[in-house]
């Protein structure tokens, strides 16, 4: 076993051809910022070499609550980097790597968090797993989320939470196929999952995924989209006066 914590938001660790990368900014809610993006993608280029498996896990009580307000209300230009795209890449590549990725969900996944989850190709979680998109309270939208839900539960479902922004628990995540399995101890769980998908090589892991993913461009064909439909909603002045606003007092938009 080997680990490498030489990071400032996540941590890391290597069981021979297993990668473990865990979402830690414990003091911001294991948001999302421009590092966060940066060391994930430095993590998943080395797993298309090393990994054939790779956990994606965040804290005990929130897997990932989605973008990092506070960064966007410092930052210039509304939203940090400017630009979703190196996320959305980051999503791509966890759906199209050639290695099984695995969301292990605990606590809250919110908005970018659930960019995460749905472009694993596996989701397993503990029973107090909670989904949500809270986005359209802010007046935002979760743009580039969507192209990986719809894909993972179907578009009635995705539009449904998209429109509701309340939490799903995991009982209706699993009825929705979001998730794939659950147990109380969902580390154990994990390791059930992973004592029989290690008996996998992963040039056979490679091909399955080149196959899979050249039946369904789903991902690739909406992503103009999504980057125009976050640029929107990004730019709006009012839409980040609502951030600032909460960021600032903790008020919600309709407070």
């Amino acid at each position: 076993m080997s680990g490498s914590n030489n990071y400032q938001t996540i941590r890391v660790r290597w069981e021979e051809d297993l990668c473990f990368l865990q979402i830690y900014r414990p003091d911001d809610k294991n948001t999302i910022n421009d590092t966060l993006v940066k060391e994930c993608v430095q993590v998943i280029e080395e797993c298309e070499i090393r990994a054939k498996i790779v956990v994606l896990e965040g804290l005990d009580e929130v897997f990932c609550f989605g973008a990092d307000f506070g960064a966007m209300a410092q930052a210039d230009s509304g939203a940090p980097g400017s630009s979703p795209e190196p996320m959305y890449n980051l999503w791509l590549q966890l759906a199209r790597g050639s290695f099984v990725s695995i969301a292990h969900v605990r606590g809250q996944a919110n908005a970018g968090g659930m960019g995460f989850v749905a472009a694993c190709d596996l989701v397993l979680a503990d029973q107090t797993a909670l989904f949500s998109l809270s986005e359209l309270l802010f007046g935002l939208m979760p743009a580039c989320v969507l192209p990986f839900l719809i894909r993972k539960v179907g578009f009635q479902k995705a539009h449904a939470i998209t429109l509701m922004t309340k939490p799903v628990g995991v009982k209706d995540a699993m009825a929705w196929g979001l998730v794939d399995d659950c147990e109380e101890n969902s580390s154990a769980l994990v390791r059930k999952h992973l004592l029989r998908l290690r008996r996998l090589n992963k040039t056979a892991i490679a091909r399955y995924k080149r196959y899979i993913n050249s039946l369904d461009t789903w991902l690739e064909d909406s992503k103009e989209k999504a980057m125009a439909a976050n640029l929107e909603v990004f730019s709006d002045i009012e839409n980040l006066n609502k951030i600032a606003r909460y960021v600032k007092t903790g008020e919600f938009p309709w407070e």
